[in-house]
């Protein structure tokens, strides 16, 4: 007998039928009609070769054939075991497990998110959780995310279609110069934001047109972006030792409160959404939804 779905349902009925040896009983049971449960029978018996279970001389119920009653404990242990397959949520606990979460970040969303992420889980006592954080590198995510080499990624909305998403926050952008800029302290206005030498953050490296600019030009005006860097870090470095400005996420300012200072853009744009991004073969997984949990606690400290 081939096993198909339609054959387990049938050996699931033949389990009750021997262990209630009544069919209108084992009928109650699995919740289905009399009848039903007759015409059942009869495909089982055909399936088998053999009656399975006769009539009692007695009148009362049936009584098993020797076929039947080889039948009875390995078959309830198979669906018993079969039933536990299903049922079974493999379990995580952080504070036993030895785990490696890989996660893929700009160094933007590195600096945001680890920190706080570490100090969290070191605070509840995950001692032997650890966490590598990698480059992310686009044109290989939707790869390292299906086979696992990367746990989460830390993305824009959509970075990966079909990709199952966390949102972890959203802010504004602002635009940053050094303390003691020439151009002074006021607010920019949009004349003088388009005049100004722009360095631009570049994630695929050599970039030196972004959603500021499609902002812009939706009014019909440019601005100058001199330079151009693949990495966040860089930018604190260069603008502190020129006069460059540079629009930026405001919790990456913050960090950089000490040696620059920020302002509201005298242009509309769209505002910084970070988003974790995974494989959606890991929605239900214990280990994954644990490291989503945690990292929207992270996001939210």
């Amino acid at each position: 007998m081939n096993i198909t779905g339609h054959n387990l349902a049938l050996l699931a009925s033949l389990s009750t039928l021997l262990d209630e040896r009544n069919v209108t009983r084992a009928a109650a049971r699995l919740a289905i009609s009399q009848p039903a449960l007759s015409a059942q029978l009869s495909r089982l018996r055909d399936l088998f070769g053999d009656p399975l279970l006769t009539p009692a001389l007695s009148g009362k119920g049936m009584i098993l054939t020797p076929h039947g009653a080889r039948l009875q404990e390995p078959l309830r242990l198979a669906l018993q075991a079969l039933e536990d397959v299903i049922n079974h949520t493999p379990e995580f606990d952080p504070h036993t497990a030895q785990r490696t979460f890989s996660i893929a970040a700009n160094d933007n969303a590195g600096a945001i998110i680890g920190p706080r992420l570490i100090q969290l889980t070191r605070e509840a006592g995950c001692a032997d959780i650890r966490f590598a954080f990698r480059g992310l590198d686009k044109s290989k995510l939707a790869e390292q995310l299906e086979n696992g080499e990367i746990d989460v990624a830390l993305t824009s909305r959509d970075a990966v279609a079909k990709a199952s998403q966390q949102s972890l926050l959203e802010e504004e952008f602002r635009m940053a110069q050094r303390i003691g800029h020439s151009r002074g302290t006021h607010p920019p206005s949009l004349a003088e934001y388009t005049r100004l030498e722009h360095v631009i953050v570049s994630g695929d490296g050599g970039g030196f047109h972004g959603f500021v600019d499609d902002a812009l030009s939706e009014q019909g005006l440019s601005r100058r972006v001199g330079v151009s860097v693949q990495y966040y870090s860089l930018v604190p470095v260069m603008l502190q030792a020129t006069d460059l400005v540079c629009t930026l996420p405001a919790q990456f300012l913050a960090r950089y409160a000490e040696t620059l200072e920020s302002f509201p853009l005298p242009v509309q744009v769209r505002r910084y959404n970070l988003y974790a991004t995974w494989h959606s073969r890991f929605d239900k997984d214990a280990a994954h939804c644990w490291l989503r949990k945690m990292l929207g606690a992270a996001a939210q400290a």
